[in-house]
Order: structure tokens, then C-alpha cells, then sequence
């Protein structure tokens, strides 16, 4: 009886002491550092111009201009998505760079011109953060008078072709898209009586405009 508790002890003893040495020499579990998430699959962007609308030229702007992106990356290189703009005119949209003197009023129209546009864009990525893009834009423009009394309504189809540079901040949390752009719209209302004249004098594109694009990016 006693060879029994004995050899009882024995045993229980060294499995105790096999499990021990098991637990101890199993591999600990490697715990990896968190890190912060750089890939974003939707984002919200404006043109840094929807800042600058207080700025004054001359008495008052001769354009006001609002607008909003949203959109998604399809993949790496490829991003499409929607915007919105509210744009105020005093004077026609076709006055190139080299021709516009900010602080004449000869080209301003009678009153102004109201314009509010849902329209798309796609964007392809070329080299790096170098990209392409494309926007078109069907406005509806509403014609007013000096005393804000609506005339008439019209009608824009305003697209426009971009060549920028995506630049990451903050961990891809936010950008900034430095770029050059020219616009053209095809079809065009040129209003009631003093508009079309200022209208017609000019083009129907504007070349060559610098922009910046800033913008988050969010899932």
C-alpha cells in the first residue's frame, strides 16, 4: 500500500513537471503595432476659390464660385465622383487671363447672372501623384437685373479638362491638388438684352486657369 502511494507521487509529480516545462517553453504570441490607416476609399474635396469669394475686386467680385466634390477611388489610379457649384457672374465667363483687367467694369453686365450645376468627374492617376481628369456640368442660369428682379432662366453646359498633382498630408487623412485647367462649354444661354452683347464678344473657353484642389478622405 504504501509502494503504491509512493509510485502514485511519483508519477503525478512528473507530469506536473512535464506540463510546467511545456507551458514554459511555448512560444509567446507576438503582438504587432497598431498602425495608423492610410487607405481611404471615399473623399470631399473644394477649390481653395471657395475661400477667396470675399476677397473684393473693384467694388464687388466679378464672380462668386462655391463647390463641392465627393467621390470614391475605384482602385489605385482610378476615381470618379460627383460635385456641386453655385457660381455668380458680373461679367462673361470667356474673358481670358491675358485679356481681364480685375479692375475695369467695361464688360460687366446689367445686373448678373446666378448659376447652380450637379455634374461628374473622373480622375486617372498617370505617374506617381501626377493625374488627368475630366468634369462635366450641366448649369441652370438665372439672369437678374441691377435690382435683383429675375428676367429669365437659361442653360450651361460647362466641361473642363485637368492636369494636377495629388500630394498626401497627415498620413493620407487630408491633400492638396495643385493644378492647371481649361474649360469649354458648348451650349450656352446667352441671356436677354444686356448680356447677349457681353456675351458675345467673347469666347465660349477659358484657358490655362490655375487651381488647387484641398481635400479629406474618410471611409
Amino acid at each position: 500500500m504504501q509502494l503504491k502511494r509512493i509510485t502514485f507521487t511519483f508519477v503525478f509529480t512528473a507530469l506536473s513537471l512535464l506540463t510546467a516545462k511545456s507551458q514554459s517553453s511555448a512560444p509567446a504570441k507576438l503582438e504587432l503595432p497598431k498602425t495608423a490607416k492610410t487607405d481611404y476609399n471615399y473623399f470631399v474635396r473644394t477649390s481653395y476659390y471657395s475661400f477667396t469669394n470675399w476677397l473684393k475686386v473693384g467694388e464687388i467680385p466679378n464672380i462668386y464660385f462655391y463647390e463641392f466634390h465627393m467621390g470614391k477611388e475605384i482602385d489605385s489610379k482610378n476615381k470618379v465622383g460627383v460635385k456641386l457649384a453655385r457660381v455668380k457672374l458680373f461679367q462673361p465667363l470667356g474673358i481670358q487671363s491675358w485679356d481681364l483687367d480685375p479692375n475695369s467694369k467695361s464688360e460687366w453686365f446689367a445686373g448678373r447672372i446666378e448659376e447652380y450645376g450637379v455634374g461628374a468627374f473622373y480622375q486617372r492617376t498617370l505617374w506617381k501623384g501626377l493625374y488627368a481628369s475630366a468634369e462635366v456640368m450641366p448649369f441652370l442660369k438665372v439672369f437678374l437685373d441691377n435690382e435683383d428682379e429675375k428676367i429669365e432662366n437659361g442653360f450651361r453646359l460647362y466641361t473642363s479638362l485637368h492636369l494636377g498633382y495629388h500630394i498626401p498630408l497627415f498620413k493620407n487623412r487630408m491633400f492638396v491638388e495643385p493644378q492647371i485647367h481649361s474649360q469649354f462649354w458648348p451650349i450656352n444661354s446667352k441671356g436677354p438684352t444686356g448680356f447677349k452683347e457681353q456675351v458675345g464678344k467673347h469666347d465660349n473657353y477659358f484657358l490655362f486657369e490655375p487651381n488647387i484642389y484641398i481635400g479629406l478622405k474618410f471611409n
